[in-house]
């Protein structure tokens, strides 16, 4: 089960590091070096998919630059970009005119805004994405969606795309076609001020409108924006698609109170911004000098972009319903929170020095079991109970591979591990600083007499089976991991009785 959500959710895996030849920091390319290109095949390699994100959305862009998969206002809500799981659902290119093969694609080092390099036959172009974040806005008037204690910078809700030709000459084009509700709903444009730079897509009612601001001069064909223009050496351009924090925000106020760039000179100097936060960011983190630092980094940028701010949660994956096998049926919704997957992640943030992000699971999970008997095994991003699975069956899923799902069933499965996965997640954080927060402690104690209660009965187990419960060695140790790590936790906690009654059993 954890593996498989690896697969979807560390785009790590796509990232490779290479010398530069200059003695300088590896440049981290995108996707392997050495291929077997499939020619009979639309979908790239799901290796080859650049992540991006501003931890509260996130989108996935394909080799040749169009964006390929995203979702709105929030990574669980319906899709507003879908190719990756039908080529009909939407996408977003801006890039060069009849090319889809681009000379180079990297990380900017030390961030998640992506550098693409192209070649044409008249020309050089490099393109570069980002989903911009800056400085805190909410100075007057509060977010309505945090729940933890707000940083110094948030999600501008912009994706940020510019471009600058910087040999000979290149045609650039804009080609913007969502289809909201994953693939359901054709966009509806209508130009947005007096002149054709600024455009605005619609959906059903309860999608959020998104909104083209660009230096291009834009038309709409049937549900898709397009521009074109000759940049030449030195020439720049840039698009920024904005749109509201939720469905509920009134969409003209919220863009009104934070606009997207209105110059390509302001364009550039966001995207840099936005660079310069992560750079900040993984700075903050306690790196070995060794020959995979730069796989590290990598890991822990892509984990922080896999965090939703504005709760504390994280996801175990952007997507749903890539196949563990192409073709396959085991293709499942990923874009939850696993409390044990959480966990065991967290910690890996959490020895790499990035305590705040540890701290702010914790607390959401303190926030999703407060009055609750026991832990479910996962829950939604913003902390909802009950995640019920349906099927797309008008999506042709990723190289053909059937059903497409949203939401996961297994929410209310019973998986015994849980409570040893999070109790020892816990012992590992709290041990060094000898500090137990007070609002977590009656969880813990609820969860080590869960486990208690429950280690001889059968379960889903780590696997997530669907079918009957079955006994599981693996279930039954991390039950026991819950009472040995719970009996030190209550000795941390100054309960001495309690520490010795879970260990007599």
């Amino acid at each position: 089960m954890t593996a498989r959500k690896a697969q979807e959710s560390d785009l790590g895996h796509a990232i490779r590091p290479s010398a530069n030849g200059d003695g300088q920091e590896p440049v981290l390319e995108i996707g392997p070096q050495i291929f077997e290109p499939r020619v009979t095949s639309p979908f790239p390699p799901i290796a080859e998919y650049a992540f991006l994100s501003d931890c509260e959305v996130n989108c996935l862009i394909a080799p040749t630059g169009r964006v390929e998969w995203m979702c709105l206002p929030r990574p669980d809500s319906p899709s507003v970009f879908a190719a990756m799981l039908d080529r009909a659902a939407g996408s977003f290119r801006f890039g060069p005119t009849g090319v889809q093969v681009p000379a180079g694609r990297r990380y900017l080092p030390g961030t998640l805004v992506l550098e693409t390099t192209w070649r044409t036959r008249n020309g050089w172009l490099i393109v570069r994405d980002a989903m911009c974040i800056g400085p805190w806005y909410h100075s007057q008037r509060r977010s309505g969606t945090y729940r933890r204690p707000p940083t110094d910078y948030e999600a501008e809700h912009i994706l940020l795309r510019t471009a600058r030709c910087v040999v000979g000459q290149v045609e650039l084009s804009l080609d913007c076609q969502p289809v909201f509700d994953y693939g359901q709903t054709d966009a509806k444009w209508e130009y947005a001020g007096t002149g054709y730079n600024e455009a605005i897509a619609s959906g059903g009612e309860n999608e959020v409108p998104i909104r083209l601001v660009s230096d291009l001069r834009m038309g709409f064909e049937g549900p898709g924006a397009h521009a074109t223009k000759i940049l030449r050496q030195g020439e720049r351009a840039y698009v920024a698609m904005v749109w509201p924090r939720s469905r509920h925000s009134t969409a003209k106020e919220y863009w009104a109170e934070h606009p997207a760039p209105a110059t390509v000179e302001e364009a550039f100097e966001r995207v840099e911004r936005t660079a310069e936060f992560w750079r900040e960011w993984i700075n903050r983190g306690e790196f070995p000098e060794h020959p995979w630092q730069s796989y590290l980094q990598r890991s822990a940028l892509t984990l922080k972009g896999l965090t939703y701010s504005p709760t504390g949660a994280l996801l175990a994956a952007p997507t749903t319903s890539l196949p563990e096998t192409i073709g396959g049926e085991r293709n499942w919704d990923y874009r939850y929170t696993w409390i044990r997957d959480g966990t065991f992640m967290l910690w890996g943030l959490y020895t790499l020095g990035f305590a705040r992000e540890a701290n702010d699971f914790f607390y959401f999970i303190a926030d999703v079991a407060a009055g609750k008997k026991d832990l479910q095994i996962m829950y939604g991003i913003g902390g909802e109970h009950e995640l019920g699975e349906k099927m797309l069956d008008h999506l042709g899923g990723y190289e053909g591979s059937q059903p497409v799902r949203v939401g996961n069933a297994a929410y209310n499965q019973e998986q015994h591990d849980v409570w040893g996965a999070v109790l020892d997640s816990v012992y590992l954080h709290t041990k060094s600083r000898d500090y137990l927060p007070e609002v977590v402690w009656p969880i813990l104690k609820r969860a080590v007499e869960c486990a208690i209660e429950n280690w001889k009965s059968p379960d889903r187990g780590i696997w997530e089976v669907r079918g009957e419960p079955q006994h599981f060695t693996s279930s039954k140790l991390m039950c026991w991991v819950a009472l040995d790590r719970g009996a030190r936790l209550a000795e941390m906690h100054g309960d001495a009785a309690l520490s010795q009654r879970w260990q007599e059993i």
